[in-house]
């Protein structure tokens, strides 16, 4: 199935870069039949440099939808991350034990029990084994967590007239845990049918009290470390991609030549990749909510605007490692020694609380790590851009930073 929706999601990306590029084209045989216009006055001050970013925005943005391998894996490439990600916590909330019944008995009650197991969705049942030796020889392979043993004198009655049997749950040891769990649900499945003959008064109990408000589940923290995911792709490795390649084909040395100046150029990748990774991030959402069932409680526009600052501050880290850099040797190796050690630390692929207390406190100030928590809050936990503050603040303060380092090592060659 996920499968599916990967290959449906391609064609829909496939078809609408046609569509955009067919338009396009036609824009601009338009423009060449119509000759540039004499009416309209040239532009002066800071008109002139606003309309030069947003001419360089639009020629930016149109290379990044144009470009097929740049469109993988800012779109596409997270997606399939997102389908990964998603169904292996979608797996992990069901708890099931893969097992093997050995039924050695031919009485009522060893076929009644069966028929008990077999019907409770906690055992994924293997029909194929029929022998303990079979059974011992999967378990050593670690497919299989146990297996049940029905022995030939379960359900025979003794002398009081009364049946009794003693079942056999084979694990092995690394699957203690497993085994033991085993163990206490299948005494579960058999208090049915002890209390037709031992009626018991259970003097002391407990009962279950539901509260109102929701907890957040495993792919609720999964889909915000994705999220972040793909604004770090989209917001670190393009500019580290690109800009090398530009040097080497000179096109940033004639550009310095023209009046154009850095913080021009630097605002114009700024405004296309919020567009890029809105557009991304946007299809993240779509298909979180439509496959997996996601719940957004949180303000769209909030939620937006926060994806967007956060574009601006990754993007800093980016345009600073590619301005810098003068080829892809430089760059490459740069790049992943800053970007990895962040993902990975900073609960993009597992959740932070899982990792050790002094360590969760040293990767609160890692860039990323405002950006992800605080998606989450907005998300799925519907705080506002004033409850989050503290992310708010921290990403504005990195924003600060890495755009004053990009400022100092932007190199045009």
């Amino acid at each position: 199935m996920a499968v599916d929706y990967i290959l449906i999601a391609a064609a829909v990306i496939v078809f609408s870069i046609r569509v955009y590029n067919k338009r396009f084209k036609n824009k601009t045989k338009q423009v060449k039949a119509k000759g540039p216009s004499q009416n309209k006055p040239p532009l002066t001050g800071w008109k002139q440099k606003l309309y030069t970013v947003g001419v360089f925005t639009k020629l930016s943005t149109k290379r990044f939808f144009r470009d097929r391998l740049a469109l993988f894996f800012g779109i596409l490439f997270p997606l399939i991350f997102l389908f990964v990600f998603g169904s292996l916590t979608a797996s992990n909330n069901k708890v099931s034990f893969s097992i093997a019944i050995i039924n050695q008995s031919k009485t009522s009650y060893a076929n009644e029990l069966v028929k008990s197991i077999e019907s409770n969705k906690t055992y994924k049942i293997n029909h194929s084994i029929n022998s303990i030796s079979v059974a011992e020889s999967t378990m050593d392979k670690n497919q299989l967590d146990g297996a049940i043993v029905i022995p030939s004198s379960f359900g025979q009655t003794n002398k009081n007239g009364q049946p009794t049997g003693t079942l056999q749950v084979v694990y092995t040891e690394n699957e203690q845990s497993a085994g033991q769990t085993l163990t206490s649900l299948l005494q579960s499945n058999l208090e049915p049918f002890n209390a037709h003959f031992v009626p018991v008064v259970i003097p002391f109990k407990a009962i279950g009290h539901q509260l109102s408000q929701k907890s957040l589940t495993n792919f609720d923290y999964t889909f915000s470390g994705l999220l972040g995911f793909t604004i770090a792709g989209i917001g670190i490795f393009g500019p580290v991609n690109v800009f090398p390649e530009l040097k080497k084909q000179g096109i940033l040395r004639r550009l310095h030549t023209t009046p154009i100046r850095v913080w021009q150029y630097f605002m114009a990748t700024m405004f296309s990749q919020a567009i890029t990774g809105s557009v991304a991030v946007l299809v993240q959402f779509i298909v979180a909510v439509a496959v997996f069932n996601l719940k957004i409680d949180g303000n769209y526009f909030e939620i937006l605007l926060f994806v967007i600052l956060s574009i601006f501050m990754i993007l800093g880290i980016g345009l600073a490692i590619g301005g810098w850099a003068k080829n892809e040797r430089q760059a490459a190796p740069l790049s992943n020694i800053i970007v990895f050690p962040m993902l990975f630390l900073s609960g993009t692929f597992f959740p932070r609380y899982l990792m050790p207390e002094w360590l969760q406190k040293v990767t609160n100030y890692l860039p990323l790590t405002p950006v992800i928590d605080g998606l989450r809050m907005l998300t799925t936990e519907g705080k506002s851009l004033v409850q989050i503050g503290p992310q708010v603040g921290l990403v504005a303060l990195w924003l600060v930073v890495v755009y004053v380092i990009a400022f100092r090592v932007f190199k045009w060659e």
